[in-house]
């Protein structure tokens, strides 16, 4: 078998893989797959305006609210840049994508909840 066949027979096979349609998800499967990660996504941001709402009542400041605010825009754009990096994309990699935003929603609310514990003077009014 000389170098040249071999070539050929590279090239074809990547002309065969290049021919076929790419499979896509089913449109239930990103459906399913993003409705029930939503739903925690939804969670999140519910916990925050409760958390809002709570702190609210003590008299913020400025930089409260925009403290405040941020963890419940935060995860509405996370999950709109999982599902836009990913809806195209094999099962498992959608779904992981999903996931690791919401790690990443998770982390940046425990780094909230520590910066309104721990910087209670400039969060909070002093009456």
């Amino acid at each position: 078998m000389s170098d040249e066949s071999v070539l050929e027979n590279d090239e074809e096979a990547e002309d065969a893989t290049a021919a076929r349609p790419r499979r896509r998800l089913p449109v239930w499967a990103v459906v399913a797959t993003a409705g029930l990660s939503g739903l925690f996504y939804a969670y999140a941001v519910w916990g925050a305006i409760a958390f809002l709402a709570e702190c609210a009542a003590q008299g913020i400041t400025g930089y409260g609210w925009f403290v405040l605010i941020l963890p419940i825009v935060f995860p509405v754009i996370v999950f709109g840049a999982a599902f836009a990096a990913g809806w195209r994309r094999r099962f498992a990699v959608f779904a992981f994508l999903l996931l690791a935003g919401l790690a990443l929603v998770a982390v940046f609310w425990l780094n909230v909840v520590g910066l309104v514990a721990g910087a209670s003077d400039s969060i909070f009014t002093t009456s």
